[in-house]
């Protein structure tokens, strides 16, 4: 889900780009994004992008695909799927531009930024006040009763 219909409820068409790349990230590693304990990273995003700045992407790549697919063509699909999940929609490719970033070899990526909800274990948004009330839900329960007329 992107962030900003996590945390505002606005859709857009980039939140669709968000959702894509993170199914690119999760087809090339073999693994689920959520419940991602491997690491230090809280998610499959935190984990990919680790491995992406201290340029050792290829490790994220599931064994199943070592033989067919090559590693120069992993990296650059790993870099598109970083692309996606950008936390600001405006820095992320529409899916025109994904398309042709993933057909044609010869279309220069830019570099990814740190992708959203990969650190999120420190505990405190940085954009969050510490004396602002925090809005907590509990989680109900719903008991209907059926009555015969």
């Amino acid at each position: 889900m992107s962030p900003e219909y996590a945390l505002e409820g606005l859709f857009s068409t980039k939140s669709d780009v968000f959702s894509f790349g993170v199914l690119l990230l999760e087809i090339l590693s073999g693994k689920k994004n959520t419940g991602f304990y491997q690491t230090d990273s809280l998610n499959l995003l935190g984990y990919a992008w680790d491995l992406w700045k201290d340029s050792r992407g290829q490790e994220l790549m599931d064994p199943g695909l070592e033989e067919t697919l090559p590693t120069h063509i992993l990296l650059r699909y790993i870099n598109v799927g970083l692309l996606c999940v950008q936390e600001s929609a405006d820095d992320r490719p529409t899916m025109s531009d994904v398309v042709s970033m993933l057909g044609n070899e010869s279309v220069r990526l830019p570099s990814p930024k740190q992708p959203a909800f990969s650190n999120l274990r420190s505990g405190v948004e940085p954009h969050i006040s510490q004396n602002r009330p925090q809005i907590c839900s509990l989680n109900g329960v719903t008991l209907s009763v059926m009555e015969a007329r």
